[in-house]
């Protein structure tokens, strides 16, 4: 197992190329879920910050504490779902359980109503199906190609999960302009309804085309609490963790980054949702040839490169830049980011996990970041709150540069001892 992803090399020694297709029908399978899932999720958050902000007014801390629990409050799921997938042999169950559940929280929505407390309640179902969903099925795209594939089958996933983050907003600015904005309250619960309706139509495609490679039981013994601690004790399992929530703890979230733009921009309440569309385009774009490239150059290098737009991108909205251009490198460093970090991260730790505690190991980074997240999110927002939107991102630019540094010296040392034993 190595950090640097290679790829697969032929008999001339030269890195074959890689098409949408060599990932084989269970990755487009799984992406296709993706995307009609993230259709549904994005309508929601497309227009769910300026809901609570501008709609039911919540200060930046209040909505800091919500944006933190819509990733990190369930953190603890996310390990129980990886676990049990593991545990039983039925990755896609349990997966499957988990997009049911989001599909039913957009259904939550609507009752909810204009009740933030409510409003509280259903975000944490639907993170609940998250975290349940998320690590077995990252375990099923593992399994579905060869290790040295894996950069370039997350990258396919991830680009058709952003095509559906992509189509998502659009599809709320098509509602909201069907019902009328002037609705007020029935045009958001327009646009929840439809989302749950499509997100329906994602748990069907799961049931009906999707494989589960793992759905036997385990060898007696290989999976078990004391097999899963294991894993923290495991130097670079360990070292990848710690790592993970370094990261977790530079990144502010999508909300404050289109509110931030909203802002200086003076963008219209019912634009917003745009500005999603154009960090997804992005993504989209550059989803699966930065996979690709992830496996060539390696993985930690790209992933580290995210981070670095990640960090222009803080310091764009703390500098004096304003207009189309702020709006057009931002977004297009923010979408650079995703796709550089997301699946590519995933697909680093899938080389030092053993296959039967798969989705037990990915569940674990995945928790170490979703924990550093709702703390992130919360600190930012009270930063904002005191000392303003400038200072506070320039202290996101500088906490994601030196998250950068901080990750070279955890993982750079891994890196150089495997490839000596190469």
């Amino acid at each position: 197992m190595y950090l640097s992803g290679v790829g697969r090399r032929g008999r001339s020694g030269t890195v074959s190329r890689y098409t949408f297709g060599t990932v084989g029908s269970n990755v487009v399978a799984l992406g296709t879920v993706s995307l009609v899932t993230d259709i549904s999720a994005e309508m929601v958050s497309a227009i769910l910050p300026v809901y609570l902000v501008l709609g039911l007014h919540l200060s930046p801390v209040v909505y800091g504490l919500v944006d933190g629990s819509y990733a990190g409050a369930t953190a603890l799921l996310r390990l129980a779902g990886g676990y049990l997938a593991d545990r039983v042999g039925k990755r896609k169950t349990v997966a499957g359980i988990g997009y049911a559940l989001s599909a039913a929280a957009k259904l939550g929505l609507v009752v909810a109503g204009a009740s933030a407390a409510a409003i509280g309640v259903v975000i944490a179902v639907d993170r609940i199906g998250k975290g349940l969903r998320t690590a077995p099925r990252d375990a099923l795209i593992t399994l579905s190609v060869p290790e040295s594939m894996r950069g370039h089958a997350f990258g396919v996933h991830r680009t058709m999960d952003s095509a559906g983050a992509f189509t998502g907003p659009l599809v709320a600015l098509g509602v909201l302009a069907v019902v009328g904005s002037s609705a007020g309250a029935d045009a958001f619960n327009a646009v929840f309804f439809t989302g749950f309706c499509i997100a329906a139509v994602g748990v069907l495609l799961l049931v009906l085309f999707v494989r589960d490679h793992g759905e036997v039981r385990p060898v007696a013994g290989s999976v078990s609490l004391s097999a899963a601690l294991s894993l923290v004790r495991a130097a670079e399992v360990r070292r990848l963790f710690l790592a993970a929530c370094v990261l977790g703890i530079a990144t502010i979230g999508d909300g404050f980054v289109y509110l931030l733009l909203q802002r200086r921009e003076d963008i219209a309440t019912g634009w917003f949702p745009l500005l999603a569309v154009g960090g997804n385009l992005a993504y989209l774009l550059l989803g699966a040839p930065l996979g690709a490239v992830a496996d060539r150059v390696g993985r930690l290098t790209v992933t580290l490169c995210g981070y670095g737009a990640l960090a222009v991108v803080y310091l764009l909205l703390a500098s004096p830049v304003t207009g189309w251009p702020l709006l057009v490198i931002t977004l297009g460093l923010y979408g650079a980011f995703y796709a550089a970090t997301d699946g590519v991260l995933m697909a680093l730790a899938s080389r030092m996990l053993p296959e039967p505690l798969l989705a037990t190991g990915i569940s674990l980074i995945q928790t170490g970041q979703a924990l550093a997240y709702l703390f992130s999110s919360v600190l930012f927002g009270l930063a904002w709150q005191v000392w303003g939107a400038g200072m506070a991102t320039g202290l996101a630019a500088g906490a994601a540069l030196l998250a950068i540094a901080i990750t070279l010296v955890l993982l750079v040392p891994l890196a150089s001892e495997k490839e000596a034993r190469r």
